[in-house]
């Protein structure tokens, strides 16, 4: 239990749109949950947004106030906050310094410095962190705490009441981050902002960017220009494709750092690389350019390692994005080189790694890349599905660091059930229990929690076209890889989470999101009965990945009006 008043919410009923909020319904769960029984805060038209000095915390209360203005109809003034107790409005306030248990502790690779204290009594709200970072999830923390209609695009009737008590909170991982493959199918730079959008809800703080492979190339490269006018214009199924000019993924990068999400990008290599080499054939092992590539298999392309031009290539792109990229992470890919032999694949992930560093990043990569040379700083993400891997093992003890996405948990491309629409199903289905109920800190035999860095749920889209499939195949399953990677191994129960996460349901309805409506999952208005455990088997990724089914198209609604909300 988070305190001595917490009530199992496997005992009462799920949130729906007309129950009042309570501290304990926030999703991630928090470090401390005090509630004070019988206060609310009651936003007015005299509500007022206090601000402690600085562009920091007025950026976070110019956010608040966004998100509150359009559904209270209220005009929430932001203001130079002052006397801590003066009464009558919500205050941010940004001190410099940890505040109570919750900044005290150091989580295992987390960070007090994106700790906040929040505190609702019946006079007012009071938001306090170290860091606009932390009075930023607080902000998230609050919003969760108002009636699911805060989630409306237009006004609402109130009235706006937020339950009194006390939320300590830190996170237990410092990388928590989803991942978006715009290279598969193109996503719209509006698409995408959304999508942040969607990760900031949940606290995530890393957006991975999958901005190349066979079936297009999504960002301009300047000194290599037909990687955009040739490579971009193809994608998965023949569609028209697409990229980012440079002021195009500047304002996704930007978007994202207002959301304290860290934007890292990825140049596959040295395979998934066809359309590279169907723009610059002289790349290709045999000089010649091949054909545009529309499908889905993977493992037949890779540029050619004895080759410096290929060198030059790679240090001209990659220099080029680390240079829009304020970011530590250059992500290279290196998965699924199935045409390169163990010595060449070796030799030319090493050089790509001293590139990565030259340019003042740190590495980042697919497991795979765990056999080449260690690289100060390098961080490996594991997409395995088994629990054991030697080689991954020993760069850990090496000094590399991990991010986990185990693909029978965090990948959301994998089917719910046989009969969702859409995604794919190697690692196995994948429901919303599959992909909450592990432990990243235990999860690799051998490899301690403290080289843990954090989890990141990939969503690939070789059956993924619109933003609706995207939210789709994403929720329920993203909040659930978000308190794995926020909150404290303590708070982990799936009876808990699921009648929280059922909470949500409402304001996923209230904000036009497309959400897959999980029978694991007592969504209002059904009953909450126990679900049998699901068997999720531990296996190999198969060496060559079968041929993918024939995409198809979700049932479900588009999303709402509600836009991206911007920052200023």
């Amino acid at each position: 239990m988070r305190n001595a008043t917490f009530q199992p919410r496997s005992a009462r009923a799920s949130t729906g749109g007309d129950t009042p909020p309570q501290l304990t319904d926030v999703l991630p769960a928090p470090v401390r949950v005090e509630p004070a029984t019988g206060v609310e805060f009651i936003l007015t038209p005299g509500t007022t947004i206090r601000t402690t000095a600085g562009p920091a915390a007025a950026a976070v209360g110019r956010y608040l106030a966004d998100l509150l203005r359009r559904p209270t109809g209220y005009p929430l003034p932001i203001v130079p906050a002052g006397p801590a107790d003066a009464p009558g409005g919500i205050s941010l306030l940004l001190t410099g310094t940890d505040h109570g248990p919750a900044g005290e502790r150091r989580a295992r690779n987390g960070s007090p410095a994106e700790g906040y204290r929040l505190d609702v009594g019946a006079t007012g709200v009071v938001v306090r962190a170290r860091t606009a970072a932390g009075l930023f999830y607080g902000v998230q923390t609050l919003r969760q705490l108002l009636p699911p209609k805060i989630e409306a695009g237009r006004r609402q009737p109130g009235p706006w009441a937020i339950p009194g008590g006390v939320i300590e909170d830190h996170p237990r991982f410092g990388y928590r981050g989803a991942m978006l493959d715009v290279a598969r199918h193109f996503f719209a730079v509006p698409d995408v902002l959304r999508f942040i959008d969607h990760l900031a809800r949940y606290k995530l703080n890393h957006l991975h960017l999958h901005l190349t492979d066979d079936q297009g190339w999504r960002i301009a490269v300047d000194s290599w220009p037909r990687l955009t006018s040739v490579g971009g214009s193809t994608e998965v199924d023949g569609g028209p494709g697409g990229y980012y000019r440079r002021e195009e993924y500047a304002e996704i990068v930007a978007y994202a750092a207002a959301r304290h999400i860290t934007v890292v990008p990825e140049i596959d290599l040295p395979g998934h690389t066809n359309a590279a080499l169907n723009a610059y054939g002289e790349l290709a092992p045999d000089g010649e350019a091949p054909p545009e590539y529309t499908g889905t298999d993977v493992g037949f392309s890779a540029v050619d390692v004895d080759n410096e031009r290929t060198y030059q290539f790679v240090d001209d792109v990659l220099g080029e994005v680390a240079a829009l990229t304020p970011g530590p992470y250059l992500h290279v890919g290196g998965d699924e080189a199935f045409t390169l032999g163990s010595a060449d694949y070796t030799r030319f992930m090493d050089r790509v790694q001293r590139i990565v560093t030259g340019h003042g990043k740190r590495v980042l990569g697919w497991h795979q890349l765990a056999v080449a040379e260690h690289s100060p700083g390098r961080v490996i993400q594991y997409w395995g599905t088994s629990t054991e891997d030697p080689v991954v093992t020993a760069a850990v003890r090496g000094g590399a660091k991990l991010v986990l996405s185990p693909g029978n948990r965090t990948y959301l491309d994998m089917k719910y059930t046989d009969a969702t629409p859409l995604g794919k199903d190697w690692a196995g289905l994948v429901e919303v229990r599959a992909a909450y109920d592990w432990d990243p800190g235990s999860y690799l035999t051998g490899v301690p929690a403290g080289a843990v860095l954090g989890v990141e749920a990939p969503l690939w889209t070789e059956t993924i076209r619109t933003v609706s499939d995207v939210e789709f195949m994403t929720f329920p399953r993203l909040p659930a890889i978000a308190e794995l990677g926020w909150s404290p191994a303590s708070t982990h129960d799936w009876a808990d989470f699921r009648v929280r996460l059922a909470g949500q349901g409402a304001r996923w309805s209230t904000a036009g999101i497309t959400f897959h409506r999980s029978p694991e999952v007592p969504w209002a208005g059904a009953p909450v009965v126990p679900e049998p455990r699901p068997a999720v088997a531990a296996t190999t990724v198969p060496a060559t990945p079968p041929a993918d089914a024939p995409p198809a198209t979700t049932p479900d609604s588009p999303p709402g009006d509600d836009q991206p909300l911007a920052i200023t």
